[in-house]
């Protein structure tokens, strides 16, 4: 099984608020489509981020610190509302394709604990996955029992779900072709990348709101999950270029592989 994220910077334009690169979604869902040809028993788990969409109304609202007013509630469903169009958009794009895609927006049943996600129906998940289908989750607004309301982010969602899936493989799909030991020269990628390596280097923060942590964030939530699950083969790459996700999904391992503990020498 492989857990692929859609990165938001890959999908939606960052610099335009909710305006997605549909060309862009198109051509990764034929990828997609023609990778899954090429294997047709694999099973595949799709999470995307919310880029220009859910990051700028949760920026706006600050629904990731929390909501108790009713002013903030009303942010929350705001939030929640501009989120829900990109996660139909992807959904839809990847049908249009040929795609068995079902949506799993995790509002509907996700619950958090000052941020961190204790809850999260499975079971809907594991019986699409099992008859074939392909389950889309993404990053989205949550209920939480400390701060009234907060956003996960794709990776949590995913933290969640891979030690009860147990996914062979996490493919990290964005614009940059993996992390730089250099940021913001990029220059040098680094082809590995430990929890030793993450405190010796710069990541890269994002250009636009983000409100789920950014790409260093990110990157440590992704080591969590490799660290949990050290069979799992763990890459950030970009799928910019056409081609680079289907060859990705194939079998090739682009951009900078995660490692738990120390790289081999």
């Amino acid at each position: 099984m492989i857990f692929l994220k859609l990165g938001g910077s890959l999908i939606t334009d960052k610099d335009s608020p909710e305006t997605a690169r549909v060309d862009v979604l198109r051509r990764l869902a034929i990828e997609i489509r023609q990778a899954l040809a090429q294997k047709p028993d694999l099973r595949l788990l799709i999470g995307h981020g919310s880029g220009s969409f859910g990051h700028s109304a949760a920026s706006r609202f600050g629904t990731h610190q929390g909501a108790g007013t009713p002013e903030e509630w009303a942010g929350f469903a705001e939030v929640w509302a501009v989120a829900n169009r990109l996660h139909r958009l992807v959904v839809d794009e990847l049908r249009q394709a040929g795609l068995p895609a079902m949506g799993f927006p995790p509002s509907a049943s996700a619950v958090s604990e000052d941020g961190a996600l204790i809850s999260l129906a499975i079971e809907p998940i594991d019986r699409a996955l099992r008859e074939g289908l392909i389950p889309v989750v993404a990053g989205d607004v949550a209920f939480d029992r400390v701060r009234g309301a907060t956003i996960l982010s794709t990776e949590r969602v995913f933290a969640y779900l891979a030690p009860r899936l147990q996914p062979e493989r996490l493919l990290l799909a964005g614009i940059e072709a993996g992390v730089f030991a250099d940021f913001p020269a990029n220059s040098r990628l680094m082809a590995t990348l430990t929890r030793t390596d993450l405190a010796a280097v710069r990541v890269g923060a994002a250009a636009a709101p983000d409100v789920t942590g950014g790409m260093g964030d990110k990157v440590r939530q992704a080591l969590d999950l490799v660290e949990a699950l050290p069979q799992m083969e763990a890459l950030i790459f970009s799928a910019e270029q056409p081609g680079g996700l289907q060859a990705a999904l194939s079998g090739e391992s682009p951009g900078t592989r995660l490692l738990a503990g120390s790289p081999p020498r």
